[in-house]
């Protein structure tokens, strides 16, 4: 099995192999310093990183099947970024309980059964749901379907939130889209009032010509950023799909003034995307002023998104 491992030259030869493997190591560690002047390629990568490590084993592969010591120890560099990054994902952190459950998710205009779909959420057992992506056509279906678990709710443009507690001040936040795509709330809870957002940030695509196109989402979430941190409540809930994860450093006027509850209390990556097959974590749940106790995604509705969901303490 180990034939051809033998001789001084298993230490030197793959010399290419190790250098991708540093190589791999630095980009997973310093992945906020890749610039994104040139197609968002910083955020590109940054959307999928914890996919990185799948580039482990394939160059572990190709080491052992060239023989080379030196890559196999050069492997060591990306193993232990990666397991520095994301190890924590896979241990157990969610609590029981909670002062407030609230779920997010994004419907999908061409959703084939609204009716199911509310349905589904109604019997989530959440305090609070925001959705997005509520086409015209569609909402009077939501309407119906969630009101008898949620007595009060209000949308605004193809956003919305729906409540189990009296909400007031209900608005559309602008998010420099030019049609109604944010909106906060304040909810009277039992436990005091929270300020509660439902946002849906511009969708990003990814194009041969133009790379990772993400500037109005970047915008957007300047603007989304702004209000969060101008709020006064003391206690804010984000509910919605960012198009963006929380590695992500373009999110960071959001990120960085919030927690979020599926990287402090939830177990897994919590991947929300496609639902057929989940890659990555676009919907997001964050607080700021409350503790996250954990974080969970929900069964497939008729959407391209799973929901998502968390309880909290006050």
């Amino acid at each position: 099995m180990f034939a051809g491992w033998g001789g001084r030259d298993v230490w030197w030869r793959g010399w290419m192999l190790a250098t991708l493997a540093v190589l791999l190591g630095a980009a997973l560690f310093f992945h906020s310093e890749i610039p994104n002047a040139v197609g968002n390629l910083g955020s590109l990568w940054e959307t999928f990183l914890p996919w990185g490590g799948v580039l482990i084993p394939v160059l572990a592969v190709l080491a052992v099947l060239r023989r080379s010591v030196l890559a196999l120890v050069a492997l060591l560099v990306p193993a232990l970024v990666w397991l520095n990054l994301f190890g924590g994902q896979f241990t157990t952190k969610s609590g029981t309980g909670g002062d407030l459950t609230v779920v997010t998710h994004n419907v999908n205009a061409g959703n084939p059964d609204p009716a199911g779909t509310a349905r589904e959420l109604a019997g989530s057992g959440a305090d609070i749901v925001a959705l997005e992506e509520v086409s015209g056509g569609q909402a009077a279906q939501y309407d119906k379907g969630l009101a008898g678990a949620y007595r009060y709710h209000k949308r605004v443009g193809t956003v919305g939130v729906w409540s189990k507690y009296p909400m007031r001040d209900a608005r559309t936040i602008d998010i420099k889209m030019g049609w109604p795509r944010a909106m906060r709330a304040t909810v009277a809870t039992p436990k005091g009032d929270v300020a509660v957002y439902a946002a849906h940030l511009p969708s990003v695509r990814l194009q041969f010509a133009s790379g990772f196109t993400a500037g109005q989402r970047d915008g957007s979430a300047e603007a989304l950023g702004r209000a969060i941190a101008e709020d006064r409540t003391g206690k804010a809930v984000l509910l919605g799909d960012l198009n963006g994860t929380m590695n992500d450093r373009a999110l960071a006027p959001v990120t960085s003034q919030m927690r979020s509850t599926q990287g402090a209390a939830g177990d897994g990556p919590g991947f929300s995307w496609p639902a057929s097959f989940p890659t990555t974590r676009i919907d997001q749940i964050m607080v700021k002023g409350m503790e996250p106790v954990s974080s969970w995604s929900l069964p497939s509705t008729g959407s391209d998104h799973l929901p998502v969901a968390a309880s909290v303490n006050f």
